[in-house]
């Protein structure tokens, strides 16, 4: 008797791990990965005349785009298509503030 009282309660525990996951899965999981992905997806969206880097390393300006391919140019004025999938970020490099922008007390009279 003791036995079956155990298999009982055994399975029950098993249910409720199997609850708590599907709960965890639909509320926290899912969502959480929809979310990643179309941020993934937005970074890699690039239009006509962005500039684009790609997962190799290579930044260039995009001069055609279509589904299946996006041609980058380069500034040398060189041409290569890629497939969308290769293109990793829009390139917004960062410039760093020159110290020329502010004067200083010495330079002001």
């Amino acid at each position: 008797m003791l036995l079956a009282a155990s298999k009982g309660s055994s399975s029950y525990i098993i249910l409720i791990y199997i609850a708590v996951f599907a709960f965890a899965y639909f509320f926290y999981l899912r969502p959480r990965s929809r979310k990643q992905k179309a941020a993934r997806l937005e970074v890699r969206k690039v239009e006509v005349g962005d500039r684009a880097q790609t997962i190799g390393g290579f930044v260039g300006t995009v001069v055609k785009s279509s589904s299946d391919i996006i041609t980058l140019r380069t500034d040398g004025g060189v041409e290569l298509d890629f497939v969308p999938s290769a293109i990793a970020r829009k390139y917004n490099p960062v410039v760093p503030e020159s110290s020329d922008d502010h004067p200083t007390e010495g330079d002001a009279k």
